[in-house]
C-alpha cells in the first residue's frame, strides 16, 4: 500500500477493528498490492488473520469486552497506528456499548470497519497503477 493515505487508512481501520486491518492487509499482500514483503500472505496467514476478525467482532460484543482505551488494548492499537479510529470509534459508538443500541453501533461499526479496509486496499492498488 502506498503511502499517500493508505498508511492513516489501514491505521483508522485498525483503531476501529485491528484484526479487520491485520486480515486486509494479509490479503492485499497476497495479490502483491503492498510494498511490504514482510507481511504473511499465504493461504493459512489469511485464514489465521481472518478467522482472529471474525472472533473480533463477535467479541466485542459481549457483555465481557474490555473498553478499547485500557492501556493493553491501546497499545496494540497504537503499534499500527489506530490512535483516530480508536478514538472517533469509540466516540461514535457511544458510552453505553453493552445495551442493545450500543451492540447495534457496534454492528454499525464492525461495517465500517471493514468497507474502509476494501476501499484503502483497492485505492491503494489503483493508486500503484498510475
Amino acid at each position: 500500500m502506498r503511502d499517500d493515505g493508505g498508511s492513516f487508512g489501514i491505521g483508522f481501520v485498525a483503531g476501529l477493528r485491528s484484526m479487520t486491518a491485520c486480515a486486509a492487509l494479509a490479503f492485499a499482500a497476497a495479490e502483491h498490492r503492498t510494498r511490504g514483503a514482510f507481511i504473511p500472505s499465504g493461504p493459512g496467514a489469511r485464514g489465521l488473520a481472518t478467522a482472529a476478525a471474525l472472533a473480533e467482532i463477535a467479541g466485542d460484543k459481549m457483555p465481557f469486552a474490555p473498553d478499547r482505551r485500557i492501556p493493553p488494548s491501546f497499545a496494540a492499537r497504537l503499534a499500527i497506528g489506530a490512535v483516530a479510529g480508536t478514538l472517533l470509534g469509540r466516540a461514535a459508538r457511544g458510552a453505553e456499548s453493552r445495551t442493545s443500541a450500543g451492540r447495534a453501533r457496534g454492528f454499525a461499526e464492525d461495517a465500517a470497519a471493514v468497507t474502509l479496509a476494501m476501499a484503502v486496499v483497492a485505492s491503494a492498488e489503483r493508486q500503484s497503477r498510475t
